[in-house]
């Protein structure tokens, strides 16, 4: 969790591959952020500045990386299928114009994708109708020099 972020789930054992919590229960509405820390292998979605969900993740690794930095909800496809890879990508959040996208997808320890991020299904679904185009997803490696600048960005756009 980035310093100065208060979590309001209650996560009473250690996530595995393919667990989640999700809580937005008396959250405001407001800007969605997204925290990708592919150090940890977790995914943390904030609203209004509170964190109201988590998961562990896979990611690219090797040849295909997941990038690392900023970026923004450019498209969202429920049903969108890979034709470079004939991959179902269900729940699709593509952050990069060259295929990069958050979805739904196969979670098992050692597994990895061809950059993306992926979720539990359940936990995309929810990303997905929540998420709106332009919502803002950091993807680092638990720099703090960037958790420093997610914390200041999610404590403006909650004033």
């Amino acid at each position: 969790m980035p310093a100065g972020v208060k979590s309001v789930l209650a996560v009473t054992k250690t996530l595995k591959h393919g667990d989640f919590v999700w809580d937005d229960q008396g959250i405001p509405q407001g800007p969605v952020h997204v925290w990708v820390d592919l150090r940890r292998q977790t995914i943390s979605v904030f609203r209004a500045g509170h964190e109201i969900g988590s998961s562990i993740i896979v990611y690219g690794a090797g040849e295909k990386p997941t990038p690392l930095g900023s970026f923004e909800v450019l498209s969202k496809h429920r049903h969108y299928r890979s034709r470079r890879y004939d991959a179902e990508m269900p729940y699709s959040l593509f952050i990069t114009r060259d295929g990069i996208a958050l979805h739904s997808s196969v979670l098992q320890p050692r597994h990895a994708t061809h950059g993306c991020v992926g979720l539990p299904d359940e936990f995309a679904r929810r990303l997905f109708e929540l998420a709106d185009l332009g919502a803002v997803v950091d993807i680092t490696r638990s720099d703090p020099e960037i958790i420093e600048r997610f914390v200041k960005r999610s404590q403006s756009s909650v004033r």
